[in-house]
């Protein structure tokens, strides 16, 4: 009996199998490759539901790696303040300054700086599943009460993004900066669908797509509100505005305000600094929290440890769905869906930040992804080239 219910699953899954090749928006790629299910379940409905899930949340997962990759902290590492003694101003600090979590102190009046980060990504796991390998199961038959399934079929994605941003920031006061940072992405996907039925495998469909343009740009103010030396306390406030292409997945189509906390402590050749801020306006809320060690090395080099950490209120999480069969008796059906509940990601960045000459900062680092939830590359690795101006 077992037999015949599988050679007629089979026959039903050939009757409606078709290779496809689509060159669409990002979004229609994903949807393409999900929401396109050949293996006969019986309930439509619950294909589309479930698939439509899982691609909203890839996308969701993707829209917001990209929105909140860490974008490098705008404010020079070139910072000053006024000694009465010699009646000019000099160098704040004999550091640099962190990568992407801010410092307290700013520029300087009058003291402005612009600079260009290069960074990629290839993300390759999903919630701690594989994404290029073609292990990520999107549909299942198993009969019922066994472990493994006798048809199942799986999705191969392949995601790239490369980003440069522009930065720029400016002291209108020695203690209020102001700044901006302008991504520019390429996004490439690609993937294929594949069944595998007791060993025999089909193609069902392949895709390609990819996209360019502008990402979402962020806006900066940060005010100094106590300060030691190198030391001190501030207030900053960062508006994440909706200007990447949604439906190519170069924006998350959501403005986020985040207001922050920040504080920094530094000695001489030790710096630690710190974060905390909440982010307002996206579907999830987010805490977000960061910290960072350097070491001025030498006079022109900085040494940079730091954490990124995200907490969101209710981000995409994959999970597989077991139903009974509606008309076959003895099997069951695994799809692959979403759910949404708390996440927690965070991320470690290392490198060094160079002053190459005169005004010029040379930096290069390199992220890791330290939680499995949500979107993950191995490596991301950026370099940046800041530029002093006004002193």
């Amino acid at each position: 009996m077992r037999m015949l219910t599988a050679s007629l699953v089979c026959l039903a899954m050939l009757a409606t199998a078709t290779r496809a090749n689509a060159q669409e928006t990002l979004n229609d790629v994903l949807s393409f490759l999900l929401i396109n299910r050949s293996i006969p379940t019986g309930d439509f409905s619950r294909d589309e539901q479930a698939a439509a899930r899982t691609r909203d949340a890839i996308a969701g997962l993707l829209g917001a790696e990209l929105g909140t990759l860490p974008i490098n902290s705008p404010v020079s590492g070139f910072t000053y303040r006024l000694d009465p003694a010699l009646g000019s101003n000099v160098r704040a600090t004999s550091s640099f300054g962190p990568f992407f979590t801010e410092r307290s102190l700013t520029g300087g009046r009058g003291h402005g700086s612009f600079g260009l980060v290069y960074t990629q990504a290839d993300f390759t796991t999903i919630d701690g599943r594989a994404l290029e390998d073609g292990t990520l199961v999107a549909t299942a038959s198993r009969f019922t009460g066994e472990a493994l399934p006798f048809d199942a079929e799986s999705v191969r994605l392949l995601m790239r993004t490369r980003m440069v941003t522009f930065l720029g920031q400016f002291g209108v006061t020695d203690r209020l900066d102001v700044s901006a940072a302008v991504p520019f992405l390429t996004m490439q996907l690609s993937g294929d669908r594949v069944d595998v039925y007791r060993g025999s495998t089909f193609v069902q469909a392949t895709a390609v797509a990819s996209a360019s343009g502008l990402g979402d740009a962020v806006v900066r103010a940060k005010y100094n509100i106590l300060r030691w030396g190198g030391s001190g306390l501030a207030a900053g406030v960062e508006a994440r505005l909706p200007t990447g292409d949604e439906q190519n997945l170069l924006g998350t189509g959501e403005m986020v305000v985040t207001p922050r906390a920040i504080g920094s402590f530094e000695r001489e050749w030790l710096g630690v600094h710190g974060s905390f801020g909440y982010g307002m306006g996206a579907p999830a809320r987010e805490v977000q929290y960061a910290g960072a060690v350097t070491v001025a090395a030498t006079p022109r080099i900085t040494v940079i440890a730091e954490y990124i950490g995200r907490r969101l209120s209710a981000g995409g999480r994959l999970t597989e769905v077991v139903d009974v069969h509606p008309t076959l008796a003895g099997v069951e059906t695994i799809r692959l869906s979403a759910t949404q509940e708390p996440t927690t990601r965070g991320l470690v960045a290392a490198g060094v930040r160079w002053n190459v000459g005169a005004k010029w900062l040379l930096s290069a680092n390199v992220m890791r992804a330290v939680t499995t939830a949500g979107l993950n590359a191995r490596w991301v690795p950026a370099v940046t080239f800041d530029y002093s101006l006004g002193r």
